[in-house]
Parts: C-alpha cells; sequence; structure tokens
C-alpha cells in the first residue's frame, strides 16, 4: 500500500502590536471594521456560519472568497475556511497579550504545490492587510 502525502505551505505574519487583544479583536470581527482592511464581508463571529468576502479592484473584475467560520475564542482565536479560485485554505488569528499589547499571528494553511502564484499573491497581500488593520487600529476606539 503506497501512502502519497500532499505537503502543504503556510503563509504565516507576526505582529506585536501596541494594543489590547480586545481592540485587534473587534477590528477582526465586526464587518465595517472588517470591511475597511480586508474587504466586503456578511461576518458573523459564530462556529458554523457561513460567509463572504467581496472585492471589486477594477471594473468588471470580482472577487469573492466563500469562508466558513471553524472556531471562536473571544479575544484569543478566530479560524474560517478560504476558499477561492481552486484554493482551499484556512485563516487562523492568534491574540497573545504582551506587557506592551498583543502579539497578532496570521497563518493561511492548505497551499499545495501546485498553487505557487496563490502562495506568493498571499504572502505579499496578507502584508498588505495587516498594514491597512494597524492603520484602522490607530484611528478607532
Amino acid at each position: 500500500m503506497t501512502s502519497i502525502a500532499t505537503e502543504t505551505r503556510s503563509v504565516i505574519v507576526e505582529r506585536e502590536i501596541a494594543y489590547p487583544p480586545e481592540k485587534i479583536w473587534r477590528a477582526l470581527t465586526q464587518p465595517h471594521l472588517i470591511e475597511e482592511w480586508l474587504m466586503n464581508n456578511d461576518f458573523v463571529p459564530v462556529a458554523g456560519h457561513r460567509f463572504n468576502l467581496r472585492k471589486e479592484p477594477q471594473p468588471g473584475i470580482s472577487i469573492v472568497v466563500d469562508c466558513k467560520v471553524t472556531a471562536v475564542e473571544p479575544n484569543r482565536t478566530l479560524s474560517y475556511t478560504w476558499d477561492a479560485h481552486g484554493l482551499e485554505s484556512t485563516v487562523t488569528w492568534t491574540l497573545t497579550a504582551t506587557p506592551t499589547g498583543t502579539r497578532l499571528r496570521m497563518e493561511q494553511s492548505g497551499f499545495r504545490p501546485d498553487q505557487e502564484q496563490a502562495y506568493r499573491g498571499a504572502r505579499s497581500g496578507w502584508h498588505h492587510y495587516l498594514a491597512a488593520l494597524e492603520r484602522i487600529l490607530a484611528r478607532t476606539d
């Protein structure tokens, strides 16, 4: 019997952010804030909830990501599936309180070897999204 393991890769971005986990959690879970740093959405932080992330980067081009919330531990962990353009992955946010704020870790896992373009896009995209998230945090209460 032969077992074929498909190795997958993850994109991991970690940041030390000078705000408490509760403030970052709001930006990760409130639809109007998610829209500002990521995409339009119908997100609800409830395990099992299905939602879409939507973006129209240019006229005539539409991006839709089908998602399902898989884990919610308020102010600590949020995980959801991320399915788009043949990529079936999982995004997991982990918030850890530190003496100066929060260690925020984002991991998108499940990139197959034949998804190099998606992997590279996610690597650059998440840095952009997290920079936008930090701008939102700097101006919200």
